[in-house]
């Protein structure tokens, strides 16, 4: 939409190094034009307060003044080929503070100080009344990404979102985009605290769109004039989550190599399974991954290199999370007579790694692995997308249909077998109220009284729960949820969760598994971690909980603090709006 055609529709720092061992991270200089095939396809802002100086209820061209370096960010985006937009909210319209027609002349004003724009998504809507339902396109709504990336024919996905509030981070999530924040003195520290990244100006965020999109696109000269290894070790001994999340970048190396085994620790072999690319599955606890490790012995690294050997690998990639060291598994590896071993390491190396690899904090692990598969010559080829993904077959079964419930055959606990349970139909809300770590799982009780406002606002809700959780699960469905707590595989859980609705969860396992499957996600989500780090990835998500709670950042197993703040104060109407903004969809 061009500046002077109205309003929308209604609805809603990494551095490459390099031989000896070859280094990823030089820093990032000029401007690199980037394929459709490459992370990002258009850039979104904000109006007000990002783009130009925010005047209240301005409907006077003379009044528009670009923030500094406005113009240069821009072209610079515009010159690595990413199409930008503007997404704004101009209530002044319905408040009747100025008209259409000077809404249209400031818009064309701004360009004219900032050059043109691919799409301009206007929301003229004033907030609902407290109690009213709102337009769908006013942010936090996500309808004017959506709008915008419709229009320029990508996904949201694929966008970045830069806006100075929470409501543009809001929307963003809320479309599945990613979100940076360019704070301003108006930004409250509640919002700077929850987004998922920050910038100090619109110059920095630009280069945090530009160092994101090179780290997953380029191809490294350490893959070029290479011969395709007939099989590539892949390695991410870690829970299900992390290795879900390392799925787009274990799908590159596929790409590259004739076959690829992995190897995976016992709490991950469950997710591995479920991951495309996959040949075959090697599982061993290793005791500088695993949280509860076993003694070391010669014994144990003996027998584990003689296994090692047997796969005949001639390269491998080694994915580890920042916290972890890949140089361990590299030594065993150069044991086994691995000849070219790839990984993430700021220590020093030596001849463990041929390819060692940096990537800065908070840089979203989906990407972080992406970034070391094309580092060491496998970057995702343009027929795919970098996104989470399970096998195809793994979710051809009707395991749902199959799920015990009251003894009746229909899961609805009330024995009368009319097949009324909640899921035999999708589109119901699974709330998952267990973490794999006691510092990120919501308070019971909280989860209780979840459960009882979805229902209440007219939702079906299934609980569900893994291994050892059937009685937390018993406890939060109450007479309100359908309890499948401890009945389902991961592969069952995968299936619950791609024909729900939403999925109300903390920061675990199975907020990635909707991710995979395109379920929309409530994150519950404690600040022990960084959320811009783990969130879930590429899928519409909204976070809620105290993003500034005195955990924040501390990566704690269990609370550090009295009666969890940072979910404990979550209210559950906040809950219910959440899952109604995930499922409000374009006209």
């Amino acid at each position: 939409m061009r500046p002077g055609s109205g309003s929308a529709p209604i609805e809603g720092v990494a551095r490459f190094e390099s031989p000896a061992p070859i280094e990823s991270s030089a820093p990032f200089e000029g401007v690199a034009r980037f394929e459709s095939s490459a992370l990002f396809e258009a850039v979104l802002f904000d109006r007000d307060g990002t783009l130009i100086h925010d005047v209240p209820y301005n409907g006077d061209p003379d009044r528009v003044r670009p923030v500094a370096g406005a113009r240069e960010a821009l072209d610079r985006l515009r010159a690595a080929g990413l199409r930008i937009g503007v997404v704004t909210n101009q209530s002044g319209v319905a408040r009747g503070r100025f008209t259409a027609e000077d809404l249209a002349r400031v818009n064309a004003r701004v360009e004219e100080l900032l050059g043109p724009f691919d799409t301009w998504q206007v929301c003229p809507h004033a907030a609902p009344a407290p109690g009213e339902v709102g337009c769908r396109c006013r942010k936090p709504a996500p309808g004017l990404v959506r709008a915008a990336a419709r229009e320029l024919g990508t996904t949201p996905g694929r966008c970045v979102v830069v806006g100075d509030i929470g409501a543009d981070m809001t929307a963003a999530g809320a479309a599945g985009a990613a979100g940076i924040l360019v704070p301003t003195p108006v930004t409250r520290t509640e919002e700077v605290a929850a987004a998922p990244a920050v910038a100090g100006d619109l110059a920095s965020a630009v280069d945090l769109i530009l160092r994101r999109h090179r780290l997953t696109s380029a191809v490294r000269s350490a893959g070029t004039g290479r011969k395709r290894p007939r099989c590539v070790l892949v390695a991410r001994p870690d829970s299900a989550g992390d290795v879900l999340v390392t799925g787009p970048a274990i799908r590159a190396v596929a790409a590259g190599a004739d076959r690829v085994v992995m190897l995976c620790g016992p709490r991950g072999r469950a997710a591995a399974e479920l991951l495309p690319g996959v040949d075959e599955l090697i599982e061993w606890p290793l005791p500088w991954i695993d949280p509860q490790p076993e003694p070391i012995d010669r014994a144990m690294v003996d027998r584990m290199v003689d296994q090692l050997t047997q796969v005949g690998a001639e390269e491998a990639v080694l994915f580890t999370s920042f916290h972890q060291s890949a140089l361990p598994l590299a030594l065993v590896l150069r044991l086994a007579g691995v000849g070219r071993i790839a990984a993430i390491s700021d220590d020093y190396p030596g001849s463990l790694l041929d390819v060692r690899h940096r990537v800065p904090l908070g840089i979203p692990e989906v990407e972080r692995a992406l970034s070391l598969a094309a580092a060491a010559g496998f970057p995702l080829p343009p027929d795919d997308e970098p996104v989470l993904r399970l096998r195809a077959d793994c979710l051809t079964v009707d395991y749902v249909a199959s799920q015990p419930g009251d003894g009746d055959g229909d899961g609805d606990g009330d024995g009368d077998g009319d097949g009324d349970d909640g899921v035999a139909e999708p589109g119901y809300v699974v709330v998952h109220p267990g973490s794999s770590v006691e510092a990120r799982a919501c308070p019971p009780e909280l989860c209780e009284r979840i459960v009882t406002a979805l229902s209440a606002a007219g939702h079906r809700v299934v609980v569900t729960g893994g291994p050892g959780e059937g009685e937390l699960a018993t406890r939060v469905a109450g007479r309100h949820g359908v309890d499948l707590g401890g009945q389902t595989s991961l592969t069952g859980l995968a299936a619950i969760i791609a024909r729900a609705g939403c999925l109300v969860v903390g920061n675990t396992g199975p907020a990635h598994l909707a991710a995979a499957v395109g379920t929309p996600v409530v994150s519950l989500f404690a600040p022990t971690v960084s959320y811009g780090q783990w969130g879930p990835y590429r899928v519409p998500a909204v976070r809620l909980g105290d993003a500034a709670a005195a955990c924040r950042h501390t990566r704690a197993t269990t609370c550090p603090v009295a009666g969890h703040p940072c979910l404990s104060t979550v209210e559950p109407d906040s809950v219910v709006e959440a899952v109604r903004l995930l499922g409000e969809r374009s006209p």
